[in-house]
Parts: C-alpha cells; structure tokens; sequence
C-alpha cells in the first residue's frame, strides 16, 4: 500500500512517462462539444480508453449517446471491435453519465512493468477513437439530423 504522496508521485511518473513515449496532443476535451470528451483511465486492475457523455440536459445526454449508437456497427467493424456501451453509468458520486469506452485487463498503475503495455493500449485505442471521431464529427455535432 502506497501513502497518498507516493502514489500520487507513481501516478505522475506514469504520465509523464506516457508523454514522452507518444509525444502528441490528444483531442480529450477539445470535441468542441459542452461535456462530451475522450479520457484516459488507469488503476491498479485495468487501463480504458473512455468516451464519456455527460451533459446536465438528460435529453441531450440521450441525443449524443444515440447518435454513437447509431454508428455502432461502423464503430466495432472499422475501429474498435472490442468496445462498451453503456447508456446508463454510474459514477462513484452517483451521477449518471453515458459512455463508450474499451479496456485492457491485468495491468496496473502501480506495476511499472505493465506500462509499456499500458502505453501502446492507450496510443492505439484513442487514436482510433479519434479516427472515427474525426470522420464522424459533423454527423455527432448537427443535433437537427436524428439518429
């Protein structure tokens, strides 16, 4: 068991780790759409590579995940043919969000002989997600076409 000053020192180590093995801006927040943003999650059991979508307007929240949803097919053939959806998720404070994420079991923020594995599942996954969200972009964003 790490104290909160070593496993926060841990928990740097690794990201900065990460960016100087795959040195490039990431799009996580950057989708120009209010709480619908990609991230990066990493414990002591699993990594994800996440799209979470967290709108307080639970009809928009709705829209969005629909509109993924609705390319589902296109997303698990040409992307990420491993990847989750859950409508419904809920977060350790209760709130409820929807996301679509994929994941990498057996590796461990505390293991550092499993970041390097962690690393490549991270670099390949997102760039993916952003792929598909790039191509898909216009579609996701225009809330006047209906899934």
């Amino acid at each position: 068991m790490y104290s909160k000053k070593e496993a926060l020192f841990i928990k740097k180590e690794f990201w900065v780790a990460f960016a100087s093995v795959y040195p490039r801006k990431w799009l996580l927040y950057d989708t120009k759409i209010k709480d619908f943003s990609f991230k990066f999650y990493i414990d002591n059991k699993k990594a994800q590579v996440q799209l979470d979508i967290e709108p307080k307007d639970e009809e928009l929240r709705k829209i969005y995940f629909e509109k993924i949803e609705s390319l589902k097919t296109i997303l698990l053939e040409e992307y990420l043919s491993e990847v989750i959806f859950e409508r419904n998720f809920y977060l350790e404070n209760g709130k409820v969000i929807s996301r679509i994420w994929v994941e990498k079991l057996d590796v461990s923020l505390n293991n550092k002989n499993t970041w390097g594995e962690i690393f490549k599942f991270f670099n390949e996954k997102m760039d993916l997600f952003e792929r598909f969200y790039f191509e898909y972009e216009d579609y996701i964003k225009d809330l006047e076409i209906n899934t």
